[in-house]
């Protein structure tokens, strides 16, 4: 019996028995509206709101008072904001690379199936746990030269050890670097480590068969299989990096003098602490905008190839 007439395909559907695009999963569209409808408005709108209000002169209250350029001017010419933007980029780029690298490879090596792979894998994530504040104050004491590693260093015997780098204009913020590290890499670890048990055993297999040594095999092989883990990785770090605030008030509070300073305090302290709403928001908006020339062309350019490879 031939059923190929009896049964109309969906392309052979009557036009007024097609479903419009829009009207595909409508349940699940109405149901998803407020969410999205919340979304635009906090985020579009206040962000717009931010924008706006940051050609003002608003102080401790909004201010429809436009003074153009003016805080963009004093911010661009002030050093504390200089500083922390020489800051954040050092935070970030030691941030990007040594947690993926030490990340990468600790999960190499737990997945390896070593003994005890499970204790492992939670004392390396447990510090991400705890919040940014404690890990501050951990970090604080332990750098703290009168009882932390430097002194235990000198109990030692090398009495002429120093490692005060919360006391160090210059180095103060290698001391958020190394908090920031130990905090994080754990998570990155168990992303990677997520992403190495789904590449399949046969690669491994074929690899070994081809006498592949196992650092080419994951230099050319399962690193690019691998890549929507990193992405995803790379863009948690990243929304991590530009909103630092909590462990620079625990850790340095932005000091030896404005030494540690990271722009998400700056935009605190001047919203808050002195009262200047124009200021903060001009500092928000330079934040917002370089966010946004990093996101639109790498979004724009993986959703280019994601259609090409659609076409292809």
């Amino acid at each position: 019996m031939n059923t190929s007439s009896s049964t109309a395909t969906p392309s052979r559907l009557p036009a007024a028995k097609r479903k419009h695009p829009l009207l595909r999963n409508l349940p699940a569209k109405l149901a998803a509206t407020p969410m999205i409808a919340t979304a635009l408005v906090v985020f579009i709108g206040c962000s717009v709101w931010s924008v706006v209000y940051s050609f003002t002169s608003s102080r401790s209250l909004p201010k429809e008072k436009f003074v153009g350029l003016k805080q963009y001017d004093r911010l661009f010419g002030s050093s504390r904001w200089t500083e922390s933007i020489e800051n954040i980029a050092i935070y970030g780029i030691c941030a990007l690379v040594f947690s993926l690298l030490v990340g990468f490879l600790l999960a190499v090596a737990l997945d390896q199936k070593i003994r005890f792979e499970n204790t492992f894998r939670t004392i390396f994530l447990y510090p991400f746990a705890l919040s940014f504040i404690v890990t501050g104050l951990v970090w604080q004491w332990i750098l703290n030269p009168d009882f932390g590693i430097q002194q235990i260093i000198r109990d030692i015997g090398f009495s002429g050890f120093e490692f005060n780098l919360l006391a160090s204009r210059e180095y103060s913020v290698y001391a958020l670097v190394i908090a920031g590290l130990w905090q994080g890499t754990g998570f990155v670890m168990a992303l990677m480590l997520a992403g190495l048990r789904g590449i399949d055993q046969d690669i491994w297999k074929a690899a070994r068969v081809d006498g592949i040594p196992a650092w080419r095999t994951y230099l050319f092989i399962v690193i690019p299989m691998m890549r929507p883990v990193f992405i995803t990785t790379l863009v948690i770090i990243a929304s991590g990096i530009v909103k630092v605030y909590d462990l620079v008030v625990a850790l340095t509070d932005g000091g030896p003098g404005i030494s540690s300073e990271m722009p998400a305090k700056y935009v605190y302290d001047y919203m808050f602490g002195r009262a200047n709403l124009g200021q903060a928001l001009a500092a928000s908006t330079v934040m917002l905008s370089t966010v946004l020339i990093i996101l639109i062309p790498w979004a724009y350019l993986e959703f280019r190839q994601k259609r090409d490879g659609d076409h292809a």
